[in-house]
């Protein structure tokens, strides 16, 4: 069992008491030994007009390390309590990278005036950062990063490092650059720790040197560093030149994201900016789920003129509609597992092993085997069930018809999507569902239709009397 959750919850139930009856030394006592992490959902927890006072309880350091774990709406919460010179203070503290990610959330007034009150130097890398597009490298990296020279020795690099390591996110890559910031090398805190003193960077660094630009998108980020198990990697401009680096801690919250869109967007919820969605209200969650149903209503009215216009052959055959729904929900089922692989496929860029064109015809070959296979279980019944061939054939053949083209379909549209430029997972469940229901009952009530016109002379042409089929059709 996870004990964090737990951990945090025991403190909001002590730090609540503590502060109702205003014991404030105690709980300064409490919250020393206990992670920023916990400490910050702590906090979270607690009702707001407890947050302020238990936040300005904290120690300068540690606050500001908690205030950067706090969800956005208790960041800003905070914000609207603290007196202007603790926010200031606060904002001015803040690592570059989690600044900006504040402020994304913030109003754009807001923004401007903490701008402006900023230190000449913090504003203008804050600036820099929101001059990046949303959701690529420049958005997401820390210019908080240590950059040695090729003609260090490795005792002047650790000199640096000492010096400059409690300004910096990490100390464990370090970056090489030439007079003009160009990316030149890299190399690990133990490279320089077991290097001799004398050594120069230049001896033993690597030159080859994994890097992203500053409008790579943070997924490709993610992916980067998840394949060559990084701890951060440098993030450079057009020139080559070194402008930040992204940790391994922000490309997790990245993951997180990524993961929860991806989620609802295959349950045709629309994602919010973060993953809040119950803290918010009914109207916002109504809001988040009513356009995709609508679509998805509008394109089940499809379905019902489909069998509108094919209600002759259900007059003839009442018995076929019992089975409209075993072939949509099959159908959409093929479609949704298709679809779901194809686009976790290309999440992991695992399909680029096997071709495009080859994954498409990969499942649709796999629907065809999942017709024929559930044809055996499905067709005597049906044949049994509606007490005709007509019955079991038309569910029979319709059913290969529908997986297969469900495969088809759900490996298609998200690699179609894909290629445009758009979210492959805009292809979910519902939207592959609700289009299966379609075309399945098309090629249901139409396969009906036809064998029912030429079921006798196929059934002749075979040896078969003509009365057999009318005697067990009647």
């Amino acid at each position: 069992m996870d004990q964090a959750p737990v951990l945090a919850e025991v403190v909001t139930r002590q730090l609540e008491s503590m502060l109702s009856v205003g014991n404030y030394d105690g709980v300064k006592m409490l919250l020393a030994p206990v992670q920023p992490v916990d400490v910050a959902e702590a906090i979270g927890n607690l009702p707001r007009t407890l947050q302020a006072l238990a936040f300005r309880l904290l120690r300068k350091d540690e606050a500001i390390e908690v205030y950067e774990y706090l969800d956005p709406a208790v960041q800003q919460s905070l914000l609207e309590r603290l007196r202007s010179g603790e926010v200031l203070e606060l904002v001015e503290e803040m690592s570059p990278d989690d600044r900006v990610r504040l402020f994304d959330e913030l109003p754009a007034k807001v923004v401007r005036r903490l701008l402006a009150e900023l230190s000449p130097a913090e504003r203008k890398v804050t600036a820099q950062l929101l001059g990046y597009a949303p959701e690529t490298a420049g958005r997401l990296m820390t210019t908080e990063y240590i950059d040695l020279k090729d003609f260090h020795s490795a005792a002047q690099a650790l000199t640096i490092v000492r010096r400059r390591a409690r300004q910096t996110e990490t100390i464990y890559s370090l970056y090489v650059t030439d007079g003009e910031r160009h990316l030149t090398g890299i190399l690990s805190l133990r490279d320089l720790v077991t290097a001799d003193p004398e050594d120069r960077l230049g001896d033993v660094m690597t030159r080859e040197v994994v890097s992203v630009g500053t409008d790579t998108d943070q997924e490709d980020v993610a992916r980067a560093i998840q394949r060559y198990d990084f701890l951060a990697v440098p993030v450079v401009d057009r020139e080559r030149r070194l402008v930040g680096i992204v940790t391994v801690d922000d490309v997790i919250d990245v993951i997180e994201q990524e993961a929860t869109r991806d989620l609802y967007a295959a349950g045709a919820v629309e994602a919010g900016d973060e993953d809040d969605y119950f803290q918010s209200n009914l109207f916002t969650v109504a809001r988040r789920r009513v356009v995709w149903l609508s679509v998805l209503v509008v394109a089940s009215f499809f379905t019902s003129e489909v069998i509108a216009l094919n209600e002759q052959v259900l007059k003839e055959v009442v018995l076929l509609a019992a089975f409209i729904p075993l072939l949509a929900g099959t159908g959409g089922n093929v479609g949704a597992q298709s679809s779901t692989v194809v686009i976790r496929g290309l999440s992991t860029q695992s399909i680029a092993s096997l071709g495009r064109i080859k994954a498409v015809v990969r499942e649709a070959t796999a629907g065809l085997l999942l017709g024929l296979l559930m044809m055996v279980l499905v067709v005597p019944f049906a044949w049994w069930r509606g007490e005709s061939p007509l019955v079991g054939l038309s569910v029979g053949t319709s059913l290969l018809a529908i997986t297969t083209l469900a495969a088809t379909a759900g490996a298609g549209f998200p690699l179609l999507f894909d290629r445009m430029g758009l979210d492959p997972a805009l292809m979910s469940t519902p939207f592959i569902t609700t289009c299966t229901d379609v075309v399945g009952t098309l090629i249901y009530l139409k396969t009906a239709q036809w064998l029912l016109v030429h079921m006798p002379q196929l059934l002749q042409s075979t040896g078969i009397s003509a009365h057999f089929w009318l005697a067990a059709f009647s």
